[in-house]
């Protein structure tokens, strides 16, 4: 049947009607025209499957992975960047109005849209590697991943000869394309750490949760600030746009401020805004990203930064001091529900809200919205060519 795609969904499918049923439409833009079957017919919509493209829409570009139409990773490959940009600036303004929010969004752009991942997640099943299809558990066989960083991608021809049958490997690598990998199988393996040395910078292997050569961290440098990062702790993905993500942050921070910055990692953004505060505490319940934290401090000179090994929830009770600025950048989960009870009983005068998962913090926002304005709003292309945004929530408190 022929059907025309009316608009984009936010998971970046295609939406258009089919006797009046919504019909989502994977890989398919605004305007196409196209010819499809329908896969499923629920009840209150359809999932349908395109045979042909009669039209391509406005702002269509050929995608540039040859794995893209199977894997579950990218999603809007096949816009332009300017369009992906314009599409996720909707979306952001489409849920903002869900809680009578009417907003202009500041947008920082990427400014290396192919090869930005610093990190990659591959899964392996019955040896074949690569990354699940989108919605299921079957394996998309890659031979690279066209937005991970290059020194990454020349690791992934050697995991077909390290003898895992069913596990997941981990690529990690640095600024200076130094290589972490990490490992997580049950199988035998067999590792040819040489032939690594020959071809990359490999700093360390980890093989469930045990270094079995070189270390467990990398040391990251952005914004001229180092970071120690161990295997297991959080570090952003896009390197580039991290480094925007860090010193935006710290402008919106006011002078001689009492910082608390929860979920805080390896101390990223406690590092970036230390030099301007009287004091900041950082929070996280990850130990290896405590330990890092820590050293990074020392490296980095700050000695008004001090941060607790603690789970934010049960942290949130022990807070005596008054803490002028709250920074929080919670997993896609969002905030915790006892947190966001004490953010709204202690009222600090600003809050700077991180967010990985807009419709998460969509709904914080509707409870802070009691006592917090919202007086700006970034996005930051952190995830290029995917329907994940980054949004940064400045909530000033009402007087």
């Amino acid at each position: 049947m022929k059907a025309t795609i009316e608009k984009m969904d936010h998971q970046g499918q295609g939406i258009t009607h089919v006797d009046g049923v919504v019909t989502f439409v994977p890989k398919c833009i605004l305007g196409d025209e196209v010819l499809l079957n329908l896969k499923k017919c629920k009840k209150h919509y359809n999932l349908g499957e395109v045979t042909e493209f009669i039209k391509r829409g406005e702002g269509y570009q050929k995608e540039f992975c040859p794995f893209y139409q199977k894997c579950g990773g990218c999603h809007l490959q096949n816009l332009t960047y300017q369009k992906s940009i314009q599409y996720k600036c909707n979306k952001i303004k489409e849920l903002f109005q869900k809680i009578g929010e009417e907003v202009n969004p500041i947008v920082i752009e990427n400014s290396s849209q192919e090869f930005y991942r610093n990190k990659i997640e591959l899964k392996i099943v019955d040896k074949k590697i690569g990354f699940f299809q989108e919605k299921s558990n079957q394996i998309v066989k890659i031979e690279k991943c066209a937005i991970t960083k290059k020194c990454i991608n020349e690791v992934i021809p050697f995991i077909k000869t390290w003898n895992i049958c069913n596990g997941e490997v981990i690529l990690r690598c640095n600024y200076n394309d130094e290589i972490l990998i990490v490992i997580r199988t049950n199988d035998k393996i067999d590792l040819d750490i040489e032939a690594l040395r020959k071809k990359v910078k490999l700093v360390g292997v980890v093989l469930n949760d045990t270094t079995i050569f070189g270390d467990n961290f990398f040391f990251e440098r952005v914004n001229k600030l180092l970071f120690k990062v161990s295997y297991d702790s959080f570090f952003q993905v896009n390197s580039l746009v991290a480094a925007k993500l860090f010193e935006t942050v710290a402008l919106e921070i006011p002078d001689d401020s009492r910082v608390l910055d929860l979920y805080c990692g390896v101390g990223t953004f406690s590092l970036h805004v230390a030099k301007k505060c009287q004091k900041v505490v950082g929070v996280e319940v990850v130990y290896n990203a405590v330990l890092n934290a820590i050293l990074n401090a020392k490296l980095n000179k700050e000695t008004n930064v001090q941060f607790v090994l603690n789970d934010v929830s049960k942290f949130i009770d022990k807070i005596n001091l008054l803490f002028d600025v709250w920074i929080i950048d919670p997993p896609r989960s969002g905030i915790d529900k006892k947190v966001l009870s004490a953010m709204l009983n202690k009222k600090p005068s600003l809050i700077v809200y991180v967010s990985c998962d807009p419709q998460t913090l969509i709904r914080d926002l509707e409870q802070l919205k009691k006592s917090y304005e919202l007086s700006k709003l970034y996005i930051f292309d952190m995830f290029s060519y995917t329907y994940h945004v980054e949004c940064v929530c400045v909530l000033k408190k009402i007087l």
